[in-house]
């Protein structure tokens, strides 16, 4: 590993050269729906205030698809018999780095925060739930299952899979994004369902609950 100005030149230039494709480390959330169609994954200048540096980092060295029909998945799709399926050979793979790399990366990408009043410190009062009360308020109450997997193969496909949510993304941030996604990206597809605050709540004491089931041994 380098050090001091050095380590933040090399990560920029493995920002700059490999990342910036697909994500924007810099600027503002699409501003239309074509601009968000333009872009390849998600937004990256803020990744200091949703991702968990211990997941980023692993990721980046052995990335696992996170959305099973891709970031925007009307590109990936096509009509099955009974339901939309994906169409795996429209789905590109995520670049992996070596140790090294994503350990720069990951330290540079976290420096990137969003707005203080985005996220609220202590917003995630913490607490847990039991799997079965979780996913009736996950899913009954707000059908979130629509378009998130809670687990391998179950569940919808046009978001991203919800059963390591928890590790990835910080509490807090997860519940200022549920409270309310436009906030966040005003073309986002996620909708603003206007969840109670303690069922928010509630829904991240049920992906914590999810996320402590070592799914990447079952996949």
């Amino acid at each position: 590993m380098v050090a001091g100005s050095a380590l933040a030149d090399e990560s920029d230039a493995i920002l700059e050269q490999r990342c910036v494709g697909c994500h924007a480390i810099s600027g503002s959330a699409a501003q239309s729906v074509q601009e968000l169609w333009q872009r390849k994954g998600p937004d990256l200048f803020y990744a200091g205030s949703k991702y968990k540096s211990e997941w980023l980092e692993k990721w980046l060295v052995k990335p696992r698809r996170i959305r099973p029909a891709g970031y925007h998945y009307v590109q990936h799709i096509q009509p099955g018999k009974k339901r939309d399926m994906v169409d795996a050979k429209t789905l590109q793979p995520h670049l992996a780095l070596s140790a090294d790399e994503a350990e720069e990366v990951t330290e540079s990408l976290m420096k990137l925060k969003a707005p203080a009043e985005m996220v609220s410190a202590g917003a995630f009062k913490g607490g847990s739930i039991s799997a079965s009360f979780g996913e009736m308020v996950f899913d009954k109450f707000n059908g979130c299952m629509a378009c998130h997997e809670i687990e391998p193969g179950f569940g919808g496909l046009s978001g991203p899979e919800v059963y390591t949510a928890a590790k990835r993304y910080q509490e807090d941030y997860l519940v200022s994004f549920i409270s309310n996604p436009q906030a966040w990206n005003s073309k986002t597809p996620m909708p603003n369902k206007h969840t109670a605050a303690a069922n928010i709540q509630k829904i991240v004491q049920y992906l914590i609950a999810l996320s402590e089931e070592n799914w990447d041994e079952k996949k």
